[in-house]
């Protein structure tokens, strides 16, 4: 019988989940494997299963595509995270299900795309005895054992574009723009494009702010003959002494919705300088449309790589991006361990060098 190995995308959605999904189909197939794809995420290894064959023939309109032709699910019986990121075990009984079913489908093994939550279930599957290999996936770029998730680069393009736009606004009606920025706990897509886009204020959840620094940013540029100002906002930022901005309750088996923080700052910096501001949600427009070219060759080369160590038989690991090689890392490692811009990292450095406030108090952020 051929070998056959299965595929899914887990979490949310990314630029770039087709492109890998291509690489693993086409790497299979040239070693004489078949690949099915497994529909709606986790779920789809469940009575009654739900999958496709992946034909090598399809594949080659997939390296551009947005989105994900197998779907994916980030809620329900195979919820990784609850609340805050706080880690959730799959119940015995799922799992001794979900092996049934990849068992039932005739796989060799399994490769789930995802980012921490799917890969935290991918390991709770792998210790179930079902043999896994992860791809890290996520814009956030939050996952350890990775120096960068593919989808990063996507967002990161996307975002410092908008902000492009949002400066020629702001300047031409002397106002305050905020943009909000997804990237959940991690400020990595705040901190990226905040720089790239020419930011004079960026938020982020490593850093609790102030909102007297962010006025006080606002008042001395309006001093310096600057009557406009771009803030950029995490949707994890938090001002200190203050909890996170959620839209609505995150529910007993499902993350909380981080958002709204944008709208805040806006409100009270409008309060506080008199200033005209106005608020820009960037949203889901960050996980959207095709990949870059950065990330369609991460994507490839994580796909041909996950196929690489199937052949090898090296289970309970995921694709890493070591720069200049992919390299391979145990889930165990990874998962469970949010990677955040470190405080005394070349980033902030160069934001603080070029007078980027970071909504703190130090001297040296404004």
């Amino acid at each position: 019988m051929k070998t056959r190995i299965g595929i899914l995308t887990g979490g949310g959605d990314c630029p770039g989940l087709n492109a890998v999904i291509r690489a693993v189909v086409k790497s299979a197939f040239k070693r004489g494997w078949e690949t099915l794809g497994i529909m709606g995420g986790f779920e789809g290894l469940l009575a009654p299963t739900n999958s496709r064959v992946l034909n090598y023939h399809e594949m080659d309109g997939l390296l551009y595509l947005g989105g994900t032709i197998l779907g994916t699910c980030n809620k329900g019986r195979f919820s990784g995270k609850t609340g805050h990121g706080e880690t959730r075990q799959i119940d015995p009984d799922v799992l001794v299900d979900a092996r049934a079913g990849f068992e039932s489908l005739g796989l060799r093994a399994l490769v789930v795309v995802g980012g921490d939550g799917s890969l935290t279930i991918a390991q709770q599957c792998f210790e179930a005895g079902i043999p896994v290999v992860g791809v890290p996936k996520t814009i956030d770029n939050d996952i350890d054992g990775t120096v960068v998730t593919f989808g990063f680069d996507s967002a990161v393009s996307f975002a410092t574009d908008a902000l492009d736009r949002l400066r020629s606004t702001a300047q031409s009606h002397d106002r305050v723009m905020v943009g909000e920025v997804m990237g959940r706990y991690a400020g990595w897509i705040a901190a990226h494009a905040g720089i790239a886009g020419g930011a004079d204020v960026i938020l982020i959840p490593e850093i609790p702010f102030h909102m007297d620094a962010i006025c006080r940013v606002v008042a001395e540029r309006e001093a310096e003959g600057k009557r406009f100002t771009l803030v950029v906002v995490a949707e994890g930022a938090r001002e200190a002494g203050r909890d996170f901005v959620t839209m609505g309750e995150a529910g007993a088996i499902r993350e909380a919705r981080l958002g709204g923080i944008g709208a805040v700052v806006a409100e009270a910096i409008g309060r506080g300088t008199g200033k005209e501001t106005r608020v820009c949600v960037l949203g889901h427009l960050q996980r959207g449309g095709v990949p870059t070219t950065f990330d369609r060759l991460l994507c490839t080369r994580f796909g041909a790589s996950a196929v690489e160590l199937i052949s090898k038989e090296k289970y309970g690991y995921m694709v890493a991006h070591h720069p200049p090689d992919t390299s391979a890392v145990l889930i165990s490692y990874a998962v469970g361990r949010l990677r955040t811009v470190p405080l005394d990292g070349d980033i902030l450095r160069t934001g603080r060098a070029l007078g980027i406030s970071f909504g703190d108090r130090s001297p040296a952020s404004s």
